[in-house]
């Protein structure tokens, strides 16, 4: 499909539209960002600009081809065997990738989508259901008592808690944790969080990422993942992510280098810890290393919301190099604009 050509099943809020002249003016009704992405899409240039989200750094705007678009989205489709005339729900903003590709991929698939505003809670505003959708953690969270009116969703965007992870395995629907970034034009690998025999959240952590075909990773010599996906992006993209690799296609996410923590000596991976914590902490946190004149960076744990007592000592697995030394409750995280919380931001705040 060339990026100009409507597909004959393609459908929007149940409209279906002979010229893109149609769907660009429809569009206007939905939002002003999706009718510009139309308008973008069907303009006679060769790539989409879009924004990173600026989880880990300074967002920035970068240029996409929409070839590798359209390859990104036929590998969702084969993947998830998302044919023709799969109904979808675009519950996501348009403003950024993981919206954008949500388009596609229907333009591209013909899939009947329907686009709403991108709320905490989306199945309360529709009522229908659905073959597929994408949502951020919060979004699954606020869902999970109509959640089985979706076959099968992506879950993107933040780490998926422990909790989370107990809370779906009893849901028909069939969820996966995507790993991806704006340069690899959403996902490239994707991880079962649901479904399996037995039936526990113990099983998700025998799981690893599968990467999608005509992907290939690495490790470079921080332990960061490297990879390579010619029909997405033209140079391999260097990530931050600490991973350890199982074979030439799976692999396993311990955290972000830019996170790691030097504690006496001791490496730390602050995702791993947090991981744990979920077990006895309700509320959004996060764990981070601040100087120490032992230590070099001593590991604290920040907490949103109302101050609470923690007892780490209920958490067996935690060893005492990944027990927090000090605590601090803080009102509200500082966020990016898809609600990730930004980390160093929010110490800035605690310690200015």
């Amino acid at each position: 499909m060339k990026n100009n050509q409507l597909h004959i099943d393609f459908k929007l809020n149940g409209n279906s539209f002979s010229t893109s002249a149609e769907l660009i003016d429809f569009s206007k009704e939905i939002s002003n960002t999706t009718q510009q992405f139309f308008i973008d899409w069907f303009a006679d240039t060769d790539f989409i600009e879009v924004q990173t989200s600026g989880s880990t750094g300074k967002p920035k705007s970068i240029q996409l081809k929409k070839e590798f678009m359209i390859n990104s989205a036929l590998a969702t489709g084969s993947f998830f065997d998302l044919k023709e005339n799969t109904t979808a729900l675009l519950c996501m903003s348009t403003n950024f990738i993981a919206g954008k590709m949500m388009l596609v991929r229907a333009l591209v698939l013909g899939w009947d989508l329907d686009v709403i505003e991108p709320v905490s809670n989306p199945l309360e505003i529709t009522k229908k259901n659905y073959d597929f959708s994408a949502m951020v953690p919060m979004q699954l969270k606020n869902s999970l008592s109509q959640i089985h009116r979706i076959k099968k969703l992506l879950v993107g965007g933040g780490i998926v808690s422990q909790d989370l992870v107990s809370e779906i395995q009893n849901v028909s629907t069939k969820i996966f944790a995507t790993f991806g970034m704006t340069e690899t034009i959403t996902h490239i690998a994707v991880k079962q969080l649901n479904g399996f025999k037995n039936n526990t959240s113990s099983e998700v952590e025998k799981c690893y990422f599968i990467t999608f075909p005509n992907v290939s990773i690495y490790k470079d010599s921080r332990d960061c993942l490297v990879i390579k996906a010619p029909k997405v992006a033209d140079a391999k993209v260097i990530t931050n992510d600490v991973v350890k690799i199982i074979s030439k296609n799976k692999f396993k996410w311990l955290g972000r280098f830019d996170h790691v923590i030097n504690s006496g000596g001791i490496k730390l991976h602050p995702e791993e810890i947090e991981k744990k914590l979920t077990k006895i902490i309700s509320q959004r946190f996060f764990v981070a290393g601040i100087s120490d004149t032992n230590l070099g960076e001593k590991l604290i744990l920040i907490v949103e919301g109302n101050k609470l007592p923690i007892f780490f000592s209920k958490v067996k697995s935690l060893s005492r190099f990944e027990t927090p030394k000090a605590i601090y409750f803080v009102d509200r995280f500082i966020e990016t604009a898809t609600k990730k919380i930004q980390r160093n931001k929010t110490l800035d705040l605690l310690f200015k």
